[in-house]
């Protein structure tokens, strides 16, 4: 390995700066030339590609978002599209590349393994929704964010005493919603691993009632239902009237925590490790403190696990 490049492809997360740090910072002390790919899978296509140096990363490392920026690429779902970012890649004579990013980044990246070309993935999404990890990138920074404005809303809730609602991202994974609903004290949590009982969320806002509770939190996963189309079913059947707040696309930014800045270093730098070793076709992740990297193939046939226990302990805890 001579020269390798770096993307992010997806949406943003933050702790992706960090990642693009550690991969530049890592190959040139090893002597390897490094090239950013500039909006992802699209930029890649285009031959949007420069050098970076050790300077061109410096200061970015407590910033949210990505500075080689992201975009949608239709046309890299197609061999046309992949032959012509192979070329590129070609042209610049990038031995290797490293691809951080969501679930959709990580097929892009199969698709160049499945050519021949040496990829490797590392786990950038606030979702935390990628196997062979127990933590992605930008996950405890989002996390906060969350919980930072569950503990607000809480304030107006007991002060009015209201029900609110919640609305979080998480379109297949429940993660964000069950970690934040469980730290937050939410009564209510509801994910798309498992199906939605309005009884049951019925009896616990009844029951609640009936011990003088006034006030109360429910956190809803987007891919479930909209906050909005929660609260009309929560008035229809119990006559309470909510409020909804919808986080939105503000999860995604701000600063990451020191948890996110120190994971990202060791997942970047682990990624310029298998390269340099010529190990393509992997994905790295953090098992119980420890790196580890597997087949990125095999990772994208693998389902996402959600913790039930601890969606079982929110329960016992908001009774």
């Amino acid at each position: 390995m001579k020269r390798i490049g770096v993307l992010t492809s997806g949406g943003d997360a933050p702790g992706m700066n960090a990642a693009v740090r550690a991969v530049v910072r890592k190959a040139i002390y090893h002597g390897v030339e490094v090239y950013g790919v500039y909006q992802g899978y699209q930029g890649l296509i285009n031959g949007n590609i420069h050098q970076l140096e050790a300077g061109s990363v410096g200061d970015i490392i407590h910033r949210g978002g990505t500075i080689l920026r992201s975009a949608r690429c239709p046309e890299f779902k197609t061999q046309e599209g992949q032959q012509q970012a192979l070329k590129q890649l070609d042209k610049h004579n990038i031995d290797g590349l490293v691809v951080i990013g969501g679930d959709g980044s990580y097929r892009g990246a199969k698709a160049l393994t499945e050519r021949g070309y040496p990829c490797v993935g590392v786990p950038g999404t606030i979702d935390n929704d990628i196997p062979g990890t127990e933590f992605t990138i930008g996950f405890d920074t989002a996390l906060n964010t969350v919980i930072d404005a569950i503990d607000k809303i809480r304030d107006t809730a007991s002060s009015h005493e209201r029900t609110f609602i919640i609305e979080v991202m998480g379109r297949d994974a429940g993660d964000i919603a069950l970690w934040a609903g469980l730290s937050g004290g939410a009564e209510t949590i509801v994910i798309p691993e498992d199906p939605i009982d309005m009884e049951s969320m019925k009896e616990r806002l009844m029951k609640g009632l009936k011990r003088g509770k006034r006030h109360s939190i429910i956190i809803v996963a987007e891919g479930v239902m909209s906050g909005n189309e929660l609260a009309d079913k929560v008035k229809e059947m119990t006559g309470i009237e909510t409020r909804v707040s919808v986080l939105g696309h503000m999860q995604r930014g701000g600063s990451p925590t020191a948890r996110d800045r120190v994971l990202a270093s060791r997942l970047g730098a682990k990624a310029v490790e298998l390269l340099l070793a010529n190990k393509g076709g992997r994905a790295v992740g953090i098992e119980r403190n420890e790196l580890v990297d597997y087949d990125i193939i095999e990772a994208l046939s693998l389902p996402h696990k959600l913790d039930l226990d601890i969606y079982q302990l929110s329960k016992e805890l908001s009774i």
